[in-house]
């Protein structure tokens, strides 16, 4: 039974939607996110080319460090700019280019896979191949030859291509190679149109390799070498592009090998690197050494057990050293950078199987946290960033690198402080960054509140700046339920529940170690914002909370998916809850595939916008978590199981950054959103937070307890097991089962003196 009434199976009636089917977005345009560039009040959507749908089941994915290589399924990059398309490293694309023929035709595809992120496997075949003498007579028949690409990547790109032949007979094939570099911003590539930029080199050529070479704007040489073996029998500068061939001749059922290797080169910059082998070694150790380190999660779905293991290995992949520090990546191919956002929330929702991420994002974040006044950065004392961008555009000066434009960033890494605080009890740490914890809450009680209304407030100084800096950062995505944009300063509600939340965690914190003074004012701080937030953002009319406050203190009516973030945030009065989670399932919110993040009531709704009607699963994971909160055990069920049937239909079982909002209808698949990140940071912990609030565990170390509140399985999931689940100094292994309506728990190891407590 649920401790509070569950909302209506059957919400209230909307009216009805005027989508004929999932077609998948061939007419649209689509865009990436509005970042640091963002032509405000323009959209991306004018300056960059449209994709077609389903973007991530056409390219193969390889990352390791901040070197990624974003290919076609052949294996190929090509021309076609819209893709974006590329070897990128530290945000620059350093191949533009990289096609492979057979004979000089297309190979045909059999199969491809970058399943696990730091290798990808191509396996081709043949087309039919004529000799090229005046009879044109058949030499080579199709599917008798089989090219297989291995690429992996550490400090540089390795590329294996095995030829066998699998005729009776003797057969020559020439496999070529053609490449170009760009040397394009990673800004330029999503549309950023500029006129400083720096100059490229004529490539230089020699008999193994080629080189090119850039000159930055910035003033930084940045170079493409690329070695081959063995040594091509042809190879020669077409214009800005190299081309190579390689006359194989293979006897009946022989092997040969092509190997080739493309190392980006920053300035001087040019780390030691180990050979392939030893690399895809190295490599495959680092990953099962992730895996092993964390908590170790099976339960009788073998499906969902698949994409537990899928978003841990994605995570790895994410996982990036920077000159900073280590931290998640928030996501390829946009986003391979230090985002502190994104680094933020992931880290949150890996909290049951490893600290470790929220300890590195907290101590690189503090590092480089706001000490200036710097209106061109955002940035502001105390101030958490919003991203870092190393490549030319930023090197040059032309955007706003460490740039600062986050509102929600700063009480973000507050809560991750405290949440850490909760799971490890680690007073050694939480002293270490607690001038930094001050200095962020000096932020948010300062200048996070712009007018001293007790909200807060953003509003950009930066000419290059977001024009929205919550999550939901696009340009169009604050707006009013007519469609006009609302203008700031902008408080946002969901915002404010991150402080309330940060506030009441972190006084655990100063409490433990020994601040009464400020435990006590951060409690009645935290108590006097949900009465104010309660007053001010409830929309009686709605029953629901409004998207924002305008900068004359309207309220944004529009109906939107942050209120879900209020219930997690514990910011939402109870009797208002109820009314939240039965409008959050409504079917002007619920699309099937989970909850979109705006009504279709809203005349800005467009299932196929980034923030305005578009499905996230980091969105899902937090609205069902508070959902969970607040005691709606079936509603945070029924969200989780949108989302487990997403992942399903979804390539590798990979959760995309965002999908389109479109109904679910039988038997169509969720619609893919075409320039969504994947794999994606908070997307691939989003099923960590889900299924730690189904089983309702929560930690408080510094108290030596595990709390269990109302532990729910789906019909789907009938028992979870997790051993070595580390609270503190302690660990602990339970059991989840699922027995009708009921789940129950209980303990198999524990090793330490930790309680576990069930609480209503």
């Amino acid at each position: 039974m649920d401790a509070v009434p569950q909302p209506s199976d059957v919400p209230p009636q909307f009216p009805p939607s005027d989508e004929t089917g999932p077609d998948p977005v061939r007419a649209g345009t689509a865009s990436p996110p509005g970042s640091v560039v963002e032509p405000a009040p323009r959209s991306l959507s004018e300056v960059v080319s449209p994709l077609v749908a389903d973007l991530s089941s056409k390219v193969l994915a390889t990352k390791e460090g901040s070197t990624f290589f974003y290919s076609d399924v052949l294996g190929n990059l090509d021309d076609r700019k819209e893709y974006g398309l590329g070897l990128y490293h530290r945000d620059t694309r350093f191949l533009s280019h990289y096609r492979m023929t057979v004979s000089g035709r297309e190979p045909a595809l059999l199969s491809s896979s970058a399943e696990r992120a730091y290798l990808s496997y191509v396996d081709l075949t043949n087309p039919d191949l004529y000799d090229g003498r005046g009879d044109n007579a058949l030499a080579v028949r199709q599917g008798t030859i089989n090219i297989r690409r291995v690429r992996a990547i550490s400090g540089r790109v390795f590329e294996r291509v095995r030829v066998k032949n699998y005729n009776a007979h003797a057969a020559t094939v020439t496999l070529s190679f053609s490449l170009a570099a760009d040397f394009a911003d990673i800004f330029e590539v999503r549309g950023l149109a500029r006129d400083v930029r720096g100059h490229a080199r004529p490539p230089e050529v020699d008999g193994a390799g080629v080189t090119f070479v850039h000159d930055g704007a910035d003033g930084i040489v940045r170079r493409t070498a690329v070695s081959f073996w063995p040594a091509p029998d042809r190879v020669e500068a077409v214009g800005d592009r190299v081309e190579t061939d390689f006359e194989l001749r293979l006897a009946p059922h022989q092997t040969k090998v092509v190997s080739v290797t493309v190392e980006p080169i920053v300035g001087e910059e040019r780390p030691a690197v180990p050979d392939f082998d030893v690399a895809v070694h190295e490599l495959r150790r680092s990953y099962e050494e992730w895996e092993r380190e964390g908590t170790q999660i099976t339960t009788d779905n073998e499906v969902f057990d698949q994409l537990l293991t899928r978003g841990l290995r994605d995570l790895r992949a994410l996982y990036t050293k920077t000159d900073q520090g280590w931290i998640l990546a928030a996501g390829i191919p946009w986003y391979v950078a230090v985002f502190g956002r994104d680094a933020l929330l992931t880290s949150h929702q890996l909290l049951t199987v490893s600290s470790k991420p929220a300890r590195d994002t907290l101590r690189l974040l503090a590092r480089l946290q706001g000490t200036a006044d710097d209106p061109w950065r955002d940035e502001e004392p105390g101030k958490i960033l919003h991203e870092i961008r190393r490549g030319e555009v930023a090197g040059a000066g032309l955007v706003p690198s460490p740039y600062y434009g986050s509102v929600d960033a700063t009480p973000l890494f507050v809560l991750l402080y405290a949440q850490h605080f909760r799971w490890t009890g680690d007073r050694a740490f939480a002293q270490e960054l607690a001038p930094h914890v001050r200095a962020a809450l000096e932020w948010i009680d300062a200048r996070g509140d712009r007018d001293g209304d007790g909200f807060v407030e953003y509003e950009t100084r930066s000419p290059r700046g977001l024009v929205n800096q919550g999550w939901k950062d696009s340009w169009d995505a604050v707006v009013h339920e007519d469609g006009r944009l609302a203008v700031g300063p902008l408080a946002l509600a969901e915002v404010q529940g991150y402080v309330h939340l940060a506030k009441q965690r972190a006084a655990e914190v100063f409490e433990a170690l020994g601040d009464v003074a400020t435990a006590i004012r951060l409690r009645e701080e935290a108590a006097a914002l949900k009465r104010r937030f309660n007053e001010a953002f409830w929309m009686e009319d709605e029953r629901y909370f409004a998207f924002a406050l305008d900068g004359d203190k309207r309220q944004v009516t529009t109906v939107v998916s942050n209120a879900g973030h209020c219930l997690y945030a514990d910011v939402v009065d109870p009797d208002k809850a109820a009314h939240v989670a039965r409008r959050l399932l409504a079917p002007d919110m619920f699309s099937g595939w989970g909850i979109r993040t705006m009504s279709k009531t809203a005349a800005a709704y467009n299932p196929m916008s980034y923030h305005n009607g578009s499905v996230w699963p980091h969105d899902n994971a937090l609205i069902a978590a508070g959902l969970k909160r607040y005691g709606y055990t079936k509603s945070a069920a029924r969200v989780a199981t949108a989302i487990f049937d997403t992942a399903i239909n979804a390539d590798y079982l990979r959760l995309p950054e965002l999908f389109c909002g479109f109904t679910r209808r039988t038997p169509n698949r969720p619609v893919g959103y075409p320039v969504a990140c994947s794999p994606q940071a908070w997307a691939a912990g989003a099923p960590f937070l889900l299924l730690q609030s189904m089983l309702g565990i929560s930690a408080r170390a510094q108290d030596n307890v595990l709390t269990v509140t109302q532990p729910t399985l789906p019909p789907w999931l009938n028992r979870v097991e997790l051993r070595g689940l580390r609270v503190g100094s302690s660990t602990i292994s339970i059991v989840f089962r699922r027995e009708g309506e009921i789940t129950t728990f209980s303990l198999t190891d524990r090793r330490g003196d930790l309680r576990v407590v069930v609480e209503e």
